[in-house]
């Protein structure tokens, strides 16, 4: 009875580490669909945000940084390498901007419309869609 115990060892651990690189592999699905979800909502979220702010350069500067933060949030999460260096790359371009004044403002809304349209395309090829 011995011997019998002694195999099943091996193959009960072997199955574990199968199910485990399962797991992972479903984990990092749930993570790319989460993040195909959420960066276009921020986007969106940031443009009528920007619309409504467009008198108001301070606020309209902290929600291009809270904009950056919340990308760099979907980029750790990102399983795929490509939605990954674009919401990387949007979040960088977005706390980058200043907006000291209306001309300013105005100017953020132009470069975030074109930056942001970029970025959509980038989500949708690396999403699937």
């Amino acid at each position: 009875m011995r011997r019998l115990k002694s195999q099943f060892v091996p193959l009960a651990a072997f199955t574990m580490l199968v199910f485990a690189a399962g797991c992972g592999e479903v984990n990092n699905t749930i993570d790319k669909a989460q993040s195909c979800l959420e960066a276009p909502k921020i986007v969106t979220e940031l443009g009528a945000k920007l619309t409504e702010l467009k008198d108001d350069p301070k606020a309209m500067e902290k929600a291009l940084d809270d904009s950056a933060a919340k990308l760099n949030e979907v980029a750790d999460k990102a399983a795929n390498t490509t939605l990954k260096q674009a919401s990387d790359d949007l979040a960088k371009t977005l706390s980058g901007i200043n907006v000291n004044n209306v001309n300013d403002a105005v100017d953020a809304v132009q470069k975030v419309g074109s930056e942001t349209a970029a970025y959509l395309e980038k989500v949708a090829k690396a999403c699937g869609g």
